[in-house]
């Protein structure tokens, strides 16, 4: 879900029209976001490249959040960027797991005492850091978006592969320092 919205997130602010996004179950949990093909190489390689870290990114977002105190807004735009995801969903296994996981948070964010609030946007933060590395290693080198942007700059998939590692590792160790020492 975070892999696909981060592309949809980079493809709107670089002003390409987003037509939707399908999530898949398949053991690769993979997925697509079909967007215009406008704004030339450039943007086509900053959209490719921001799937990767957007996990990591979305956790960094949500660490920080809980870092000053705001849990239950965390728990809130994560809330809001399910309801776009789902808004931009293509029929796919997304209908299913995006709507779950809303309905997971929201009851969570309006109903459920401060402790669970607290306990639920630690693991959402957690679970995004993490997983930003785990996309990483479990794709590894050969991922699609690596072959596309090693055809748009003849960079090896390897150097692509390294740049996401290196991108996820760093967002866990900072993440994690502001979740951890929590002022």
């Amino acid at each position: 879900m975070a892999h696909e919205g981060a592309h949809a997130v980079a493809d709107a602010l670089l002003g390409r029209q987003v037509d939707h996004i399908t999530l898949n179950l398949d053991p690769a949990n993979s997925g697509a976001t079909q967007a215009k093909e406008e704004g030339g190489c450039l943007v086509s390689i900053i959209a490719a490249f921001v799937g990767y870290v957007g996990p990591s990114s979305f956790g960094l977002g949500a660490a920080k959040l809980i870092q000053h105190g705001y849990i239950v807004a965390a728990l809130w735009i994560t809330l809001f960027l399910l309801g776009i995801l789902l808004f931009l969903m293509h029929w796919s296994f997304g209908w299913i797991t995006v709507p779950l996981a809303a309905g997971l948070v929201y009851v969570l964010a309006r109903y459920a005492p401060v402790l669970a609030q607290t306990v639920a946007a630690y693991a959402i933060a957690w679970l995004l850091l993490l997983t930003g590395v785990r996309g990483i290693l479990a794709r590894g080198p050969q991922s699609g978006d690596g072959q596309r942007l090693s055809q748009l700059t003849f960079i090896p998939r390897v150097i692509w592969f390294l740049l996401w590692l290196a991108a996820t590792l760093a967002a866990v160790a900072v993440g994690g320092s502001w979740l951890v020492m929590r002022s």
